[in-house]
């Protein structure tokens, strides 16, 4: 992937506040400044001698180039007096940004990414960022490690950097949204490859700002190429881990943070409302179609699930058929072809069911006993939303369908009683 290196112009509001790796507690690697990069002058002279590898590039240029990043990391740290000049924002002189532009541009070649491994590049980028007062340098110093990344040896040396993987958990809080994006990037490049993967599920998984940041991003940003990122991330790790996937489906606000707390399928709905408007027929907002399917179709609501299952996964299944309502006629349609629509239906009218066996019981219990009534009626407030949406959306899927009466034969064929279930709301698909 080529990196952009044209400055993003757009600002992510977090009330003044973003989790900075600079505030990442306990590692003494990272209190203080980067080391500059080991002496390599006399190892080898002459121009065939100062190329990288196969390459054209100069090691004397970019060793020469990465230690001036070191020392104006560390005249910052000694400038520093207060509070105050650690927190305001320092200028990247243009020059040096153009320089370390090249180096980013540069780390997507094998010999370069090689050599940037040998030289420690990862430990110097690492303190750069944890020190970084400057949003445009941090992203160019995550794309770099993001580029270098992309090749397994490379990959696996950052990989194994425990305050590495420290530091960019905690940037998906940051503010920034191009730094957002390459620290995004990063992470979906390093849990693309089978050997490191579960190093960084392991890390996803004790780090508890993870879900909150991503969420946040989904319901904030308007970036569109930041969601797309961030669903791609979030694709990745439940793809990866079902247990992860299942604990922040479920996840439950703390008493303490009940009102900043935010839910998984919410944002998602939210980012891919914003990505509908700007998404292209094979885009991001088909990869969520896709998605948001299989989790109904093959997770939710199965077969061998007894009805009262609706009353956990209610308040989920309501926002995931909202969303895939809205998606539904850009990339649900299928030209007029029913059967890839077969199984959603199939989901919708197990929903349907299972919800007039819950209503039954709500009824029995009713009959039985006058003790919760109120609660049981605020309970079927929610139950009742779930209806309404499965209703709408599957009335949505049934109208655009050129070929009903094919599809309600083939669902009669398989799922009888769903085909029943599906008359007996729409009366008029027997005629």
């Amino acid at each position: 992937m080529e990196p952009s290196c044209d400055p993003v112009d757009e600002d992510q509001d977090r009330n003044g506040a973003s989790s900075s790796p600079r505030d990442l507690p306990d590692s003494a690697e990272l209190d203080r400044n980067p080391s500059p990069p080991p002496d390599r002058d006399g190892d080898e002279s002459g121009e065939e001698g100062d190329a990288i590898g196969e390459t054209v590039y100069s090691k004397h240029w970019l060793f020469s180039t990465l230690t001036q990043l070191v020392q104006r990391v560390t005249e910052q740290e000694v400038g520093d007096q207060d509070q105050a000049d650690q927190d305001k924002e320092v200028e990247l002189p243009e020059e040096e940004e153009e320089e370390l532009c090249k180096i980013w541009d540069m780390a997507m070649d094998r010999d370069v990414a090689v050599f940037l491994q040998e030289f420690k590049a990862a430990d110097i980028l690492l303190g750069v960022i944890a020190k970084s007062r400057n949003p445009r340098l941090t992203e160019i110093c995550v794309g770099i490690l993001g580029n270098m990344a992309c090749f397994p040896d490379a990959c696996l040396t950052l990989s194994q950097s425990d305050d590495l993987g420290a530091v960019l958990l905690l940037l998906l809080g940051d503010a920034d949204p191009p730094t957002l994006l390459e620290t995004t990037r990063l992470l979906v490049t390093c849990l693309s490859h089978a050997d490191v993967a579960p190093l960084w599920l392991e890390r996803v998984r004790q780090q508890t700002s993870v879900l909150p940041n991503l969420c946040f991003i989904m319901c904030s940003s308007t970036n569109v190429d930041l969601l797309a990122k961030v669903g791609e991330l979030v694709d990745k790790l439940f793809d990866l881990d079902e247990e992860l996937m299942k604990s922040w489906i479920i996840a439950q606000p703390s008493e303490t943070d009940s009102e900043n707390h935010i839910y998984i399928a919410p944002s998602l709905l939210e980012a891919i409302k914003q990505l509908r408007a700007d998404t292209e027929p094979s885009g991001p907002g088909e990869e969520a179609w896709t998605l948001l399917s299989e989790l109904v179709c093959e997770d939710l609501c199965q077969s061998d699930d007894p009805p009262i299952v609706l009353q956990e996964q209610k308040g989920l299944l309501a926002s995931t058929l909202a969303v895939l309502s809205i998606l539904f006629p850009y990339h649900g349609q299928h030209d007029g072809d029913t059967e890839p629509n077969l199984p959603l239906v199939g989901s919708l009218l197990r929903v349907l069911q299972y919800l007039r066996d819950c209503r039954q019981r709500v009824w029995e219990s009713h009959a039985n006993s006058e003790v919760g009534c109120a609660e049981e009626e605020e309970e079927d407030v929610q139950l009742q939303a779930l209806k309404d949406t499965a209703i709408e959306f599957l009335a949505n899927i049934l109208t655009d369908m050129a070929k009903v009466q094919h599809m309600l034969i083939a669902l009669s064929e398989e799922e009888p009683k769903l085909a029943d279930v599906l008359m007996d709301k729409f009366p008029s698909l027997k005629s």
